[in-house]
């Protein structure tokens, strides 16, 4: 127990021994440094920022409003542009099919079907992209980010 109680006093405290640098730490210091609770590209505060922006349908809201304020890291930004694009591209796709199937008959169940993949791939990329950025890898979705940046920067900018 005086090992432990010696490792997380303040130094100068009465009676603590002066084992030098050597595996002690101060509380602060273990709570300050997000270097080792994180990969060194992300803090865990901008981790759950990320993963915010990456919430079928809900995260379309504050990835707006970031990219409208034009405020966050350059990371924050680029995730904000894939999932306002991914949001975009499921709500019109879903409205169109879900249209053609109110209006064509005998393409009526194929629709739906096609409708429920779109939706159920929607939720799943971002389910994907939530798990990358937990891992602290690249948010990249190929020809997607391209599109993403190039569209939203255009009518957003």
């Amino acid at each position: 127990m005086d090992n432990f109680e010696s490792k997380y006093r303040n130094p100068g405290a009465k009676g603590q021994r002066d084992t030098g640098n050597q595996g002690t730490h101060r509380y602060g210091d273990i709570i300050n440094n997000s270097s080792t609770s994180a990969s060194p590209s992300l803090s865990a505060s901008s981790s759950v920022y990320l993963v915010w922006y990456l919430l079928p349908i809900i995260g379309f809201f504050p990835s707006l409003w970031t990219l409208y304020r034009r405020q966050g890291s350059r990371e924050q930004l680029a995730i904000s542009r894939i999932s306002i694009t991914l949001a975009i591209s499921w709500l019109l796709g879903y409205l169109f099919l879900a249209t053609g199937a109110a209006n064509l008959d005998f393409l009526s169940v194929r629709l739906l079907i096609l409708n429920s993949f779109l939706t159920s791939g929607y939720f799943l990329i971002s389910l994907w992209l939530i798990i990358v950025t937990i891992r602290g890898k690249s948010q990249r979705i190929p020809a997607f980010s391209r599109f993403a940046e190039e569209i939203v920067d255009k009518y957003l900018s």
